[in-house]
């Protein structure tokens, strides 16, 4: 995941002078994704630090919206597919709420999870399941010729290549934010994007921490679980078995 993502090599080190601040034995350790979480003290670069108010709670601000918000940009009134309602997943479908799309589709093989997908905007929902045809082409047929953005939040190949080809020709927007197999790649005939469509990714939601942080977000909803540092393996559980959405790690504990 590291090389694939290249954490190390680009996203591991200071912008400033290429360096790590961490080391054993005069080894590098590297900065997992340029923040190291999971450590009780780092070291950040100053352009990723945004100072908060004080009274907030701290555990329940590491939430964030913006693959919808920042990359696809759903128009008010515009349709979207969100697919795979796992924790980012129900974070875009938020950022598609807070945009103003009125149909917002969840796409998940699971279907326990589309009641709760209904506290964040979803509004209805496909089981790929359910039809003996793409989900590209249902979806293509429920919205009559494609939705305006899709968002795909599950890493599979699969999944990427019908976010692709359920978006609308012309003007549709599909953003990928799950990460792949290392080895795949994705495959789509030509003439999608002669039809004028838009295949784009994203990193961390393209924030800018000091300004593009929402003023007003419903994050409580997003956390379902709690537990201890010495329990964090109960944390992965909860998310093998669908059961969690956001898992708090108390560091404290």
């Amino acid at each position: 995941m590291c090389d694939l993502l290249r954490i190390n090599t680009d996203r591991g080190v200071m912008i400033n002078d290429g360096r790590t601040r961490f080391s054993t034995n005069g080894q590098p350790i590297y900065h997992f994704v340029e923040t190291s979480t999971f450590s009780e003290y780092t070291v950040a670069h100053i352009g990723y630090v945004a100072k908060i108010n004080p009274a907030a709670p701290l555990d329940k601000y590491d939430l964030f919206l913006g693959a919808t918000l920042n990359v696809a940009k759903p128009q008010k009134g515009s349709s979207i597919a969100i697919f795979g309602l796992g924790a980012v997943g129900l974070a875009a479908a938020e950022g598609a709420r807070i945009a103003g799309a009125t149909r917002i589709i969840g796409v998940d093989f699971n279907p326990s999870r589309f009641d709760e997908a209904k506290k964040f905007g979803v509004n209805e929902f496909v089981n790929p399941k359910d039809y003996d045809k793409p989900v590209q082409e249902v979806i293509t047929e429920l919205i009559n010729g494609g939705v305006d953005r899709s968002v795909e939040c599950t890493g599979s190949i699969q999944a990427m290549t019908s976010a692709f080809e359920c978006i609308h020709d012309g003007w549709g927007v599909v953003v990928l934010v799950g990460v792949p197999n290392k080895d795949d790649a994705f495959k789509s005939h030509p003439v999608n994007f002669l039809n004028e469509r838009t295949l784009k990714d994203t990193f961390y939601g393209n924030y800018k921490p000091r300004s593009d942080l929402p003023a007003e977000l419903e994050l409580e909803k997003f956390i379902t679980h709690s537990v201890s540092f010495s329990e964090i393996n109960k944390a992965f559980e909860y998310r093998l078995q669908g059961k969690s959405i956001r898992c708090i790690i108390r560091m404290e504990d």
